[in-house]
């Protein structure tokens, strides 16, 4: 494939099209608290210019990304642009901010706002996002609750295809056995270090349920080094959690190869993997994310890097969790 150009296919069983990379949109909405800085809004809406003109035709939001933040300053970004012919946005319905309430008739609110937000009528592609963090996890499944809510949308043509993103896999499973999901988004989970959502992967690409792989990086420390970012999986990382990074960075500074593209190819090259959702903060990240997923990385690097030993253990066992 030629330098920065970007396969697309088909997203699952879905009549969408979407790009192998997805840009994600979490840390446009500014959460200091989880990234470790800020982001500004015309740093936010830079990003999202160079976004819309790059090849990728993927971006992944949700309503609780910086409180409603980031679905705005897409909005922003959409009116002061103009949205790509054929662009994907997909975000997420989410529990209330304040009350942690994540009903049918939250749901439908969630919807609203995000439609508020982001000026639109209609969303390509809507997940039911974090049911670990609601203050029932009943009020999702129950009838009339949040889940039900979402089919509804697309029974309604106000989303084409609906989803599950979410963390802990144990989690996620009965729900993805039990609800006819065209996707799913799972992060810090499938990645050169940890293989913990693996078996999930398997279970949907056996239903058909397209899979999307987001925070390949481990939450930034791939791309950015673990001598300049000692955070691992929005976590503050003791060297016990850097060790295995650092055996990474050692492989590829062996062959020229940058971290962060053996990071992102390692999920990109997985044939199960339908996108790879990568967030980016500022615009002059969205070429080096180009350059990454085309970068030439020799057969005797993969060898090296597939042999080394990865944990399948939840990654974010430990976090303390910081909505928003």
């Amino acid at each position: 494939m030629p330098a920065g150009q970007i396969e697309k296919v088909k997203l699952g069983r879905t009549g969408l099209a979407v790009s192998k990379l997805c840009f994600g949109a979490s840390i446009l909405g500014d959460m200091p608290e989880t990234f470790g800085y800020a982001v500004d809004t015309d740093r936010a809406l830079a990003t999202l210019k160079a976004i819309f003109a790059s090849p990728a035709n993927f971006i992944d939001t949700a309503r609780i990304y910086g409180h409603g933040r980031s679905e705005e300053r897409i909005g922003r970004a959409i009116r002061e642009f103009g949205l790509p012919e054929g662009f994907v946005v997909a975000s997420k319905i989410d529990r209330d901010f304040e009350t942690g309430r994540f009903d049918g008739p939250r749901a439908r609110r969630s919807l609203e706002e995000s439609f508020e937000a982001l000026g639109l009528d209609h969303i390509p592609l809507m997940h039911l996002h974090d049911p670990e963090h609601a203050l029932d996890v009943k009020d999702i499944t129950k009838p009339g609750g949040a889940l039900g809510e979402l089919f509804k949308m697309k029974e309604e043509g106000l989303v084409s295809a609906v989803g599950l993103a979410a963390g802990r896999v144990d989690l996620m499973m009965p729900l993805l056995r039990d609800w006819d999901f065209d996707a799913i988004v799972t992060h810090n989970r499938f990645m050169l270090p940890n293989r913990n959502a693996e078996p999930m992967i398997d279970f949907c690409v056996g239903k058909g349920i397209a899979v999307l792989n987001a925070a390949p990086y481990a939450g930034g420390v791939l791309a950015k080094g673990a001598g300049a970012y000692r955070k691992y999986a929005y976590q503050d990382a003791s060297e016990e959690m850097l060790s295995p990074i650092r055996r990474i960075e050692e492989i590829c500074d062996r062959y020229a190869v940058p971290t962060g593209a053996a990071a992102l190819q390692f999920s990109m090259r997985d044939k199960r993997v339908t996108s790879t959702v990568v967030g980016v903060s500022r615009p002059e990240r969205i070429a080096t994310t180009l350059e990454w997923a085309n970068w030439p990385i020799p057969d005797a690097a993969w060898d090296e890097l597939l042999a080394l030993p990865f944990a399948t253990g939840d990654p974010e066992a430990t976090r303390e969790y910081t909505p928003g």
